[in-house]
């Protein structure tokens, strides 16, 4: 039998949606340019992510794996659409990022169903994640203010997903709980 203790996943992959997520609404409140986001978003939201949702997958975590991966899949994605602006190869318009938006949002709300039988902590990360697309949506499609609105609730969804990180962490090196997750809002099996 093996014995070898191997490290969460979930503490990159957290730590790379968390990261990129509030580089990007510094973005959106017009704190700084697209650059640190776009390099973040291929690096550390990217395919960090898609490494810490393919080992999800070695220990048998769906929700991680689909998640990791798919939100990874997400970054490379944006970060493509903005390169490809900036050469001028295929330009997409507000119109055609806020359906790519729009299929996000729907993707989230299958995960903040999900969440609702893991932990508060994470339903509280994937409530804000789905509200934030939602107002993303509306400032794609209505008025521009609903942006700004998005960007504040997607901060504290970033801050989230860093909550639940450093509880995996320093919770595993204390021992002990210390940083609590709460506990799930629907029951399984």
């Amino acid at each position: 039998m093996n014995n070898i203790k191997l490290g969460n996943p979930a503490v990159v992959g957290l730590a790379g949606f968390g990261m990129t997520t509030l580089l990007l609404q510094f973005h959106n409140l017009g704190w700084c340019g697209l650059g640190p986001v776009i390099s973040m978003g291929f690096i550390f939201g990217g395919l960090a992510q898609l490494i810490a949702g393919f080992m999800e997958q070695k220990t048998g975590n769906n929700f991680g794996f689909a998640a990791f991966s798919s939100y990874g899949a997400f970054w490379i994605g944006l970060g493509i659409i903005w390169v490809l602006n900036s050469l001028g190869v295929y330009e997409s318009s507000h119109t055609d990022v806020g359906f790519f938006l729009v299929g996000w949002t729907l993707l989230t709300a299958i995960f903040w169903i999900g969440s609702m039988f893991i932990h508060q902590a994470m339903f509280i990360t994937f409530t804000t994640l789905l509200l934030g697309f939602i107002f993303l949506d509306l400032g794609h499609f209505g008025p521009h203010v609903m942006n700004i609105v998005a960007a504040i609730v997607l901060i504290v969804c970033a801050l989230s997903a860093w909550y639940m990180m450093a509880a995996i962490i320093l919770n595993d090196l204390a021992g002990r709980e210390i940083l609590k997750y709460g506990t799930p809002l629907l029951k399984g099996k």
